[in-house]
């Protein structure tokens, strides 16, 4: 594309932020339109880098690799709310680790006196963990200082975010009916906030499919409990019996986490589909349109990746 052209990134969760501040560090004219600033599904989220129910795998660990990266990078600055963190990741069926968690620094299988009673495999990885409120203000901030700017508004449709010559969606769950998308469905999360107590280390139980997550992620002064995922739901609504059963799978582990206090319920709905989207094509007026959307309960860990990809789609032209 010629210097100077006006981008519109549409969308401002995680991957929609993280995509305005790449191109607009590299130079684009960057604008960004989102109905929420920034958006809701991202503050829901734990956040625990790892490329966990996504695909497609290839790309997946490509994009997951590229955001490690830049994470690790992160961790340096407290600021950014990203920080390097040790903890286990543990199962009652005695599940193989997956081959991106045999990869990362620290990683060794627990011993049985290491998991708690019920678990009967477990291994132990140091790994970034994302406070997401910290982290999606320090990007606002980072975009604000390479000159992209921020519009609320609700779009009814992709033209509607126009006059642009690029226009990249980044709309997540909003993508399936603003395009339309009809491969795109909602899985609802739930997470729990409370007060910590004295927790640093991170807890996580490979539930496979199960709507029913066990974790816990320390953020400093404050735990993210979690957590549901829900096929097919997408309200936000605060379900308290939901809350009250994260609570309790936690504390079965974790003891201390039964007297915490409740400061926050934060829920949100992850745009899912059989594979992670992004790609190009064009609108019937000429406007090029980059698509980065669909990733499920994977939008931090590959945020950095994608949008990488966004923006090499974007610069081809």
């Amino acid at each position: 594309m010629a210097a100077g052209e006006r981008v519109v990134v549409v969308g401002a969760g995680v991957a929609g932020l993280t995509t305005a501040v790449v191109l607009a560090e590299a130079g684009v004219s960057v604008h960004v339109i989102a109905e929420e600033v920034p958006g809701v599904t991202s503050l829901a989220a734990g956040a625990m880098w790892g490329p966990y129910l996504v695909e497609p795998k290839d790309k997946v660990d490509q994009w997951g690799q590229r955001s490690l990266e830049i994470f690790r990078r992160l961790a340096e600055d407290p600021a950014t709310g990203v920080r390097l963190t040790s903890g286990i990741e543990a199962s009652r069926t005695a599940e193989a680790p997956p081959d991106w968690a045999t990869t990362l620094p620290g990683f060794r299988p627990c011993g049985l006196a290491e998991l708690p009673t019920g678990f009967s495999a477990g291994y132990r990885f140091i790994v970034p963990l994302i406070d997401m409120p910290t982290y999606l203000n320090y990007l606002l901030h980072r975009l604000d200082a390479a000159g992209g700017t921020v519009e609320r508004r609700r779009l009814a449709s992709l033209p509607d975010a126009g006059p642009a010559t690029v226009i990249v969606n980044c709309t997540g769950l909003g993508a399936k009916d603003l395009l339309p998308d009809p491969d795109l469905r909602p899985i609802r999360g739930q997470h729990v906030v409370v007060t910590n107590p004295g927790l640093t280390e991170f807890f996580s139980e490979d539930t496979g499919l199960s709507p029913d997550l066990l974790c816990f992620y320390p953020h400093g002064d404050t735990v993210v409990l979690g957590g549901t995922a829900i096929d097919g739901e997408g309200g936000l609504a605060s379900d308290d019996t939901a809350a009250a059963s994260i609570l309790a799978r936690c504390a079965e582990v974790e003891p201390r986490l039964a007297t915490a206090r409740v400061l926050e319920h934060r829920i949100g709905a992850r745009p899912t589909r059989a594979t992670v989207r992004v790609g190009a094509d064009r609108q019937e007026d000429g406007t090029l349109v980059v698509h980065n959307y669909g990733h499920g309960g994977a939008g931090v860990t590959l945020s950095w990746g994608c949008a990488g990809e966004a923006y090499e789609l974007l610069a081809s032209e």
